[in-house]
C-alpha cells in the first residue's frame, strides 16, 4: 500500500510538470500579456552580440578572415516553395525560460529557426516575448512581422532574400545583423537603442537615411562586400567603428561628420589618395587601407591631421615597395606607433626625427636664399613720371 501511494503521488506531481510546460509555452503566444521588458534587466546581455567584432581584432588589426569574407552572388530567380513557419517549427526552436515584464508568469525569449527553408514568418506576430531573435538562412523576403516583437533585442536575418532591412522602430533592439541578402538600400533603419548594424554582403550602392536622430546610440557599422563608391552619406557623430572593406570606394568623403571614429576599415577598395579625413576627427586611432592603389607613400603626409592616429595599415598597396616606405611614413605621421603589422623601434623613430628635423633646416635655409635672391634683384625702385 505504501508502495502504491508513493507511486500515485509521483504520477500526480509528473502530470503537474506537463501541465505547467504546457501552460508556459502558452503564454508565449497571449498577445493581451502587457510586458515592460527593461533592457538593462540582469537576465539582458545583448551587448555580447555587438562585442563580437571586437574578438576579431588584436591590436587593432583585424582578423583576414573576416576582412575578406565575401557574399556570393544570389540567383534573381530562384524559386520558392512555399513553407510558412509552423508552431511545431517554433517549439523546436524556443529556449531560455524567463519572467515576462509583469512578472506573473514566464515566457521563453530566445527563438532559433536558422535553416528551415521558411518562406514566412507572420506567425511570429503572436510571440510577443521574444527578446533573441534568429531567422538566418532561410528564404525570407519579408520580415514585417517582426515589428510586433517590440521586446527584440537582437535580430539575425543572414542569408535570406531581403531587399530591405526596414522595420518599424524596435524600441529596445540592440543588434541586428542582415549579412548576405540583396539589400539595396539603407534607407528606414531606426532604432533608437541599436548598436551595431551589420549589413555585409549585400548590393547597397549609397548610404541613405543613417542619421543620428535615428540612430543615437550606434557604435559599430558594418558595410563590407557592398557597391559603395564613396565614405559619405553618414551622419552618426557618435559611430566608432566604421568597416567598409572591399566595396569600389574611390572617394574618402564626410569624414568630418563622424567626430567620434576611432576605427576605420577600408580595404580592398579602389583608393588612390588619401584626401578627405578631417582634423576634426580627434578619435581616430586605426585605419587599414590594405589592397588600394596608393602609389606614393607622400600620400599618408595627408593623415598628419589626425592627432591620435596609431596605427595605419598600407601594406598590398603600391606605395609599399618604395623602399623608403616605412621612413617616410613615419616622418609624415609623427604619432603613429605601427605600420601595417610592425611596431616602429627606437631607432627607427630617432632616425625620423632626425630627418625631419634636417628637411626643416633646409627647408628654412632655402626660403631666406628665395627671399635674398628676391630682394637683389629688385634693383632702385622706379617711380612714375608726375
Amino acid at each position: 500500500a505504501t508502495f502504491c501511494n508513493s507511486y500515485a503521488g509521483y504520477r500526480v506531481s509528473w502530470i503537474l510538470l506537463v501541465l505547467a510546460s504546457y501552460y508556459i509555452a502558452i503564454v508565449m503566444s497571449d498577445e493581451d500579456t502587457e510586458v515592460d521588458v527593461d533592457p538593462d534587466d540582469d537576465e539582458v546581455d545583448a551587448d555580447t552580440a555587438a562585442d563580437d567584432i571586437d574578438d576579431n581584432i588584436a591590436d587593432g588589426e583585424i582578423t583576414e578572415n573576416a576582412e575578406d569574407e565575401q557574399g556570393t552572388e544570389e540567383d534573381d530567380d530562384v524559386q520558392i516553395v512555399p513553407n510558412p513557419l509552423t508552431q511545431e517549427i517554433i517549439a523546436e526552436g524556443l529556449s531560455l525560460l524567463c519572467k515576462t515584464g509583469d512578472g506573473l508568469s514566464h515566457a521563453y525569449v530566445r527563438l532559433d529557426i536558422r535553416a528551415c527553408e521558411l518562406s514566412d514568418i507572420e506567425i511570429l506576430q503572436s510571440y510577443i516575448h521574444l527578446r533573441y531573435l534568429d531567422i538566418s538562412k532561410n528564404m525570407l523576403k519579408d520580415i514585417s512581422a517582426i515589428s510586433a516583437l517590440t521586446h527584440l533585442l537582437t535580430l539575425k536575418a543572414d542569408d535570406n532574400l531581403l531587399t530591405s532591412a526596414k522595420l518599424e522602430e524596435m524600441p529596445f533592439m540592440q543588434v541586428a545583423s542582415f549579412n548576405n541578402n540583396r539589400i539595396v538600400t539603407t534607407e528606414g533603419i531606426s532604432h533608437p537603442l541599436l548598436e551595431h548594424l551589420s549589413l555585409n554582403n549585400n548590393k547597397i550602392k549609397e548610404i541613405i537615411g543613417l542619421v543620428s536622430s535615428n540612430l543615437i546610440r550606434l557604435h559599430t557599422l558594418e558595410l563590407r562586400g557592398n557597391k559603395l563608391e564613396t565614405t559619405d552619406g553618414i551622419y552618426l557623430p557618435n559611430l566608432k567603428n566604421l568597416y567598409l572593406a572591399t566595396n569600389v570606394i574611390n572617394k574618402i568623403e564626410g569624414m568630418s561628420r563622424l567626430p567620434g571614429l576611432t576605427t576605420i576599415h577600408l580595404r580592398g577598395n579602389q583608393i588612390e589618395n588619401l584626401l578627405g579625413f578631417s582634423e576634426l576627427q580627434t578619435s581616430l586611432q586605426y585605419i587599414n587601407l590594405r589592397e588600394n592603389l596608393v602609389a606614393s607613400v607622400k600620400e599618408s603626409c595627408k593623415l598628419s591631421v589626425l592627432p591620435l592616429l596609431r596605427a595605419l595599415v598600407l601594406s598590398d598597396n603600391p606605395c609599399a615597395e618604395q623602399d623608403d616606405y616605412r621612413m617616410e611614413t613615419l616622418i609624415g605621421i609623427p604619432t603613429l606607433e605601427r605600420l601595417d603589422k610592425d611596431e616602429f623601434t627606437d631607432e627607427e623613430r630617432a632616425e625620423a626625427e632626425a630627418l625631419s628635423e634636417q628637411r626643416r633646416k633646409e627647408e628654412e635655409e632655402k626660403a631666406q636664399e628665395t627671399l635674398g635672391d628676391e630682394v637683389n634683384g629688385s634693383g632702385d625702385p622706379t617711380f612714375p613720371e608726375a
